[in-house]
């Protein structure tokens, strides 16, 4: 019976798929059209509340303790929270962003042709708690399009099929998400699904103490040690580590896994995502610019930091920025990626422990690209899961999204990774030149659906191609951050420092700082929002939560450290404050010179893309 009603609910809900003789696999039909659903209720849930209540704590400060001024330096999404909450509890912040445009990781800007191209292909899910409070108390709920509440991945043995796990409205969590699993009959066998129970019950009843214990494990250890079938790690981790953190299962601490596991688990609707319905600049970084303004605050752009001032005793004294001028304030906040903050951290605090940290922490490469073709292809309204070694998650955001909808044409938007070693893949690829990824990203897409792809002469993967593909690649821009998020392999969590540091009237934020939701946007706004808490109760003269412990292998490293002059930040680009960029020679160039890590030995040799530049829409959208 309820098999019954699942394939009638995924029938009505998504007219794009066409249900194959087995109920669980669906081949698209027609091009998608877009279809929205009503919010899903992410209100009546624990981390919901809490979530709440830490708005409520802070805005209650309001009334307490000395107003302070507080100079924030990064106004990505942990920056500009940081300052939408340090406004709400009566202080006066200042944003401090060296680029042009806000967002950070989240950043999109415009091409020459008035396209937008994004840092990354971003996904609102109802398990963002303290992400689903802020669009509430900014009043843009209305700015996210939820999709039917469901996981599709490609099929990679069935070009051109879908499979997917569905969530039955009216089922509780976990039994949504055991159900949803269960009625799958393409991905894993009944008793392969048996099997993967049992070493997840105890995340379910020990909760959060047994995740944080299981980052000395990568996912495939982990999956050893409890005896889980290999082709649960085929079937569902690959896709799901690279689309959680860019890293293959090999490389990925099994914490990520299971606090994703645990939130959807608990959850009812902890699983269904939503498209924001435009550029994130906007749609989402404007309503907090225009929050922090209204209550006596400042945004200001292209305002880089060239280095944090100092005492002779180690207090901060202000920020010298590249222009000359000195910025000083009450309180100082660094919502800077890690890797940047490595490059200005003061001499003076290089031998503390505390910050000796960082030296085990590091961005992790990855390539967003996008994919404009000169018709529509067949998809389906939704975020898909490749499933391929090349790529992780995709969407076709001329259907997803009402900014960039096209009845005519799609544009794919794909998460390219993993892009290094580090992050389980063999080649470096963020080294590579742009037209070697999208060579291979052709093949890819040529492999998965080969009745829609077309042979083209310009990319050597499509030349096997059949004459029903017709689609041909029209324009393109490879979107490159070598330091993205922080990497998650096994064992880099208990280095993750809190908000509070040692050094008075200076804290930390960004999503590679302690909080339980890893490297996230719902991760980087709520350690903006934990160092607004750290900030806010010290003015009100209350007890803050205190330092992270530091690991005694970190206390003997800070002890033989020799402190140096910081290196500062070089160059201008997007990349050198942490961001992606779609990059030309020059940046490169720039690239070679600063993160070398960035290329293997052969990059640099001749390909056969080193002939003449192509046409203008093929060459690439913007440069740097």
């Amino acid at each position: 019976m309820l098999d019954r009603i699942a394939i009638l609910s995924l029938a009505l809900a998504e007219p794009a798929l066409r249900l194959s003789p087995n109920a669980r696999t669906v081949s698209r039909a027609r091009p998608a059209v877009m279809k929205d659903f009503p919010k899903p209720n992410v209100e009546d849930t624990d981390p919901y509340r809490e979530a709440a209540a830490l708005s409520q704590k802070i805005s209650s400060l309001a009334w307490q303790g000395e107003k302070k001024t507080v100079a924030i330096i990064g106004g990505g999404l942990s920056g500009l929270s940081c300052a939408k909450y340090l406004s709400d509890a009566g202080h006066t912040p200042l944003v401090l962003e060296a680029r042009d445009v806000l967002g950070g990781k989240v950043s999109a800007w415009q091409d020459e042709d008035g396209d937008w191209i994004e840092t990354g292909l971003h996904i609102f899910f109802g398990a963002y708690p303290n992400m689903m409070n802020l669009f509430a108390e900014l009043g843009i709920h209305d700015r996210l399009q939820w999709k039917v509440h469901k996981m599709i991945f490609a099929m990679q043995q069935l070009p051109g099929e879908f499979t997917t796990f569905d969530f039955i409205p009216g089922i509780p969590a976990p039994f949504n998400f055991g159900l949803a699993i269960l009625l799958n009959q393409k991905m894993l066998t009944l008793g392969e699904k048996i099997q993967t129970a049992p070493p997840l019950l105890p995340m379910l009843v020990e909760g959060q103490s047994f995740i944080d214990a299981q980052d000395e494990l990568s996912v495939l250890e982990f999956m050893q040690k409890y005896g889980m079938p290999d082709r649960i790690n085929e079937e569902v981790f690959v896709s799901m580590a690279k689309a959680l953190d860019f890293i293959d299962p090999d490389k990925l601490s099994m914490t990520v896994v299971l606090t994703a596991m645990n939130r959807f688990l608990n959850e009812d609707n902890g699983l269904q995502m939503a498209f924001l319905d435009g550029n994130q600049p906007d749609r989402l970084c404007e309503p907090m610019k225009r929050h922090v303004e209204a209550r006596g605050g400042e945004v200001r752009l292209e305002a880089p930091l060239q280095e944090i001032l100092t005492s002779e005793d180690g207090e901060i004294e202000g920020l010298k920025m590249r222009d000359g001028s000195v910025i000083t304030a009450d309180e100082y906040v660094s919502a800077l990626p890690v890797d940047v903050f490595k490059r200005v951290l003061p001499k003076a605090w290089q031998t503390m422990p505390f910050f000796r940290q960082t030296d085990e922490l590091e961005g992790i490469p990855v390539i967003n690209l996008h994919m404009w073709f000169d018709r529509k292809l067949l998809g389906v309204d939704h975020l898909c899961f490749s499933r391929s070694p090349l790529l992780s998650v995709y969407a076709d955001m001329s259907t997803t999204c009402k900014e960039y909808y096209d009845t005519e044409k799609s544009m794919l938007e794909l998460v390219f990774a993993p892009c290094s070693p580090l992050a389980g893949g063999n080649t470096v690829w963020v080294g590579k030149k742009d037209e070697e990824i999208i060579d291979a990203t052709m093949g890819e897409l040529a492999r998965l659906f080969p009745t829609e792809i077309a042979r083209d002469e310009r990319w050597p993967s499509t030349l096997s191609q059949g004459p029903d593909g017709q689609a041909k690649l029209r324009k393109f821009a490879v979107v490159k951050t070598p330091r993205s998020v922080y990497a998650a392999i096994p064992g880099r969590n208990k280095y993750r420092p809190s908000q509070e540091t040692p050094i008075p009237h200076f804290t930390l934020a960004g999503d590679w700082t302690s909080q339980k939701f890893l490297g996230s946007m719902e991760g980087a706004v709520l350690a903006g929002k934990l160092a607004a808490e750290v900030v806010s109760d010290r003015a009100a003269g209350k007890p803050t939560k205190g330092l992270k412990v530091v690991q005694p292998d970190i206390v003997a490293k800070a002890a033989a450290y020799e402190a140096k002059e910081p290196a500062g930040v070089k160059g201008s680009g997007a990349i050198a404050f942490g961001g992606g960029a779609v990059l030309g020679k020059a940046g490169m160039d720039y690239l070679r010179e600063f993160d070398e890590a960035q290329f293997d030995e052969a990059d640099g040799s001749k390909t056969q893309f080193d002939e003449p530049v192509p046409p203008r829409e093929m060459a690439g959208a913007g440069s740097a």
